[in-house]
C-alpha cells in the first residue's frame, strides 16, 4: 500500500457516505442507540456494553451464504450483504460484484479485497471513534475506555524526546527517600517496597489507571503520582503527606502519629488500592479473588486446605484467595516442628543450616506440613456423616507473581506481648514447587521429597525487597532493602537512601520478604 493509503476508498466516498457508514457503526458494531441495543438483546444477543465485552452482532447479522452467526462476520459497504470472512464468503462477494470495502463486524475494521488488508482512513476512522464515543455515553461507560491521543504539548515533547529514557546499571532514577512523617517509618518501608515492584512499577509509569471516582480521594491516583515521583529523576526526598492523608482516610484504625505495624499497613494499603481500582466489568479474572485489578493481578495466591477424615479417609479441599503468607518462627509460644532433622533438606534453595539456623524453608516447610486436629476439633465429614478426628494439611493452589512472607515476630497472648529476634535465612533465588498442591505427593508424613521437575520455571522467584524492624515491641523502626537492578541492592531509611551489599540483605533479621516470579520481571 502506498504511503498515501489505500486508493481505492474514493470509489466510496459519494453522495451520503457519511450517513451510510454511521448508519452501519451505529446498528451493527457499537450498538449505540437504545433502539438498536434493546432489538440485539431481544435477538438473544450479548447486552452488556460494548466496551465491557467483545461488539454485539445481531442474530440478524448472518452470514448470506452459509447461514453462519460468527467466523468473523463482515458486511459489505456498497450494499446488504453479510459474508464470513474466514469461509472467505465475503471475498466471493467482493470478486462477483466488484465491492472492494467491506467492514469487520467485530471490530469495525475496514477490509479491501483490493489491496488485501485492513486499511486506514482518516475521515472513516473520525466516524468510527465518534460513533463509539456516542455508544459508550448511551450505555453509561463514559471515557473509560478512550483510546490514548497526545495532546499538542505532548506531541511537542515526543519530538524532542525521540530516544527512550533507559535504565542503566549505574543510575539511580527510582532511588528516593521519604520524609518522615512523625513515626511514619512504617509507611515508608513499603512505599519503597511497592514502588520497585516490577510489574507494578510497569502498570503506574504506563498511566493505566482510569479513575472514576467523584472526589480527589482515591489512593490509586495517590499511589499513581507517587511513581511519577519517584522516577522523575528528583533526588531530594519526597514529603508524602497526602499519602498518609488518604490512608488515614480510608484505614482509620491506622490514623495517629503512633507507630504502627508494617504488615498491617501493607495489608491495609493492599485492600485500599483494591477496592479503589476494582475492575468490576463482570469478567472473572484467573486468579482466587476472580478479580481484574492490578493489585489481584500480582499479589493474589490460591490457599488450598485439604482437611482428611481420619476414619474413611475423604478429602475436603477449599481453596482461599491471599495477599501473604505469614509464617511462625522457632521461639514463640507456638509449638514449632522439629527442622531439617539429620541434615536432609539442609541445601534446598540454597539455604544452609549454618549453627543451626532456621530458613525461610523450614517455614514453609512447617507452614505446609499435615496437622492433626486432635479430638477437641472434631469436623463432621461428609463421607462418614458423623464427627471424626481429621488431618488439615495447606499448599499452594495457584502462586501469585509477588510472594510476600510475614515472618511473625511480633507475639501477642493474653499472658505477653514481645518480639521473636530469631534469625531466619532467606535466599535470594526461592523455588516454591515442594510446596504446591501439585507437589503434595512428593512429600510423605510431612518429609519433603525432591521434585524430578528441575525445569519448572514457573515457581521460581527472584527476592526483590526486605523490611526490616530494629529495636523491641514497644520502641521500634523500620528500614527496608530494595533491589534496583540485578545484584544491585540499597537500604532505605526514611530520607536516607544507601548502597548495601548482597551480605547486608542476607544477614538482616527480616520481617517481610518480597519476592517477584523471574519469568515475569523485566530487568
Amino acid at each position: 500500500m502506498s504511503p498515501a493509503g489505500c486508493p481505492h476508498v474514493n470509489g466510496f466516498k459519494v453522495d451520503n457516505w457519511k450517513q451510510n457508514l454511521r448508519v452501519i457503526y451505529q446498528c451493527f458494531v457499537w450498538s449505540g442507540s437504545a433502539e438498536t441495543r434493546k432489538r440485539k438483546k431481544e435477538e438473544g444477543g450479548d447486552p452488556q456494553p460494548v466496551a465491557l465485552s467483545r461488539p454485539l452482532q445481531a442474530k440478524s447479522c448472518i452470514c448470506h451464504m452459509c447461514g453462519a452467526h460468527l467466523n468473523r462476520l463482515h458486511s459489505c459497504l456498497s450494499c446488504v450483504f453479510f459474508g464470513c470472512f474466514t469461509k472467505k464468503h465475503i471475498h466471493e462477494h467482493a470478486k462477483n460484484k466488484r465491492h472492494n470495502l467491506a467492514i469487520d463486524l467485530l471490530y469495525g475494521g475496514i477490509y479491501c479485497f483490493v489491496c488485501q488488508d485492513y486499511i486506514y482512513d482518516k475521515d472513516m476512522e473520525q466516524i468510527a471513534k465518534e460513533e463509539q464515543r456516542k455508544a459508550w455515553k448511551l450505555q453509561g461507560v463514559g471515557e473509560k475506555y478512550s483510546t490514548w491521543e497526545p495532546t499538542k504539548r505532548e506531541l511537542e515533547l515526543l519530538r524532542h524526546n525521540p530516544k527512550r529514557r533507559k535504565i542503566t546499571t549505574n543510575c539511580t532514577i527510582g532511588l528516593r527517600g521519604l520524609i518522615n512523617l512523625g513515626n511514619t517509618c512504617f509507611m515508608n518501608c513499603i512505599v519503597q517496597a511497592l514502588t520497585h515492584t516490577p510489574l507494578l512499577r510497569d502498570f503506574f509509569l504506563s498511566d493505566r489507571h482510569k479513575c472514576e471516582m467523584q472526589s480527589n480521594s482515591c489512593l490509586v491516583c495517590e499511589m499513581s503520582q507517587l511513581f511519577q515521583e519517584f522516577y522523575s529523576g528528583h533526588r531530594s526526598p519526597h514529603i508524602p503527606f497526602r499519602l498518609l492523608h488518604l490512608v488515614w482516610t480510608h484505614a482509620r484504625h491506622l490514623a495517629g502519629y503512633e507507630q504502627q505495624d508494617a504488615h498491617e499497613f501493607l495489608i491495609a494499603a493492599l485492600d485500599v488500592l483494591h477496592r479503589h481500582c476494582k475492575d468490576d466489568n463482570g469478567k472473572k479474572a484467573n486468579n482466587p479473588n476472580n478479580c481484574n485489578c492490578i493489585i489481584d493481578q500480582i499479589f493474589t495466591g490460591g490457599l488450598q486446605s485439604d482437611v482428611t477424615c481420619q476414619v474413611c479417609h475423604g478429602v475436603s479441599t477449599t481453596i482461599d484467595p491471599f495477599w501473604d503468607i505469614s509464617l511462625d518462627l522457632p521461639g514463640s509460644s507456638t509449638p514449632f516442628w522439629p527442622l531439617s532433622p539429620g541434615g536432609d533438606g539442609s541445601t534446598l534453595n540454597g539455604e544452609s543450616h549454618l549453627s543451626g539456623a532456621t530458613t525461610l524453608t523450614d517455614c514453609l516447610r512447617r507452614f505446609t506440613r499435615p496437622e492433626h486436629l486432635g479430638s477437641s476439633a472434631k469436623i463432621k465429614c461428609s463421607g462418614c456423616h458423623s464427627y471424626q478426628e481429621s488431618t488439615k494439611q495447606l499448599t499452594m493452589k495457584k502462586l501469585p507473581i509477588v510472594a510476600c512472607f510475614h515472618l511473625k515476630r511480633f507475639e501477642h497472648s493474653a499472658k505477653l506481648r514481645r518480639k521473636i529476634p530469631t534469625y531466619v535465612s532467606f535466599p535470594l533465588e526461592l523455588d516454591m514447587t515442594p510446596f504446591m498442591a501439585s507437589s503434595k505427593e512428593s512429600r510423605m508424613n510431612g518429609q519433603y521429597q525432591q521434585s524430578v521437575d528441575v525445569f519448572n520455571n514457573d515457581n521460581k522467584y527472584s527476592l526483590f525487597a526486605v523490611v526490616n524492624h530494629q529495636g523491641t515491641l514497644e520502641s521500634g523502626h523500620y528500614t527496608t532493602f530494595i533491589r534496583q537492578h540485578k545484584d544491585q541492592w540499597f537500604k532505605c531509611d526514611d530520607a536516607v537512601i544507601t548502597k548495601a551489599s548482597i551480605k547486608d540483605v542476607l544477614d538482616s533479621e527480616g520481617y517481610l520478604l518480597f519476592y517477584h516470579k523471574q519469568f515475569l520481571e523485566y530487568e
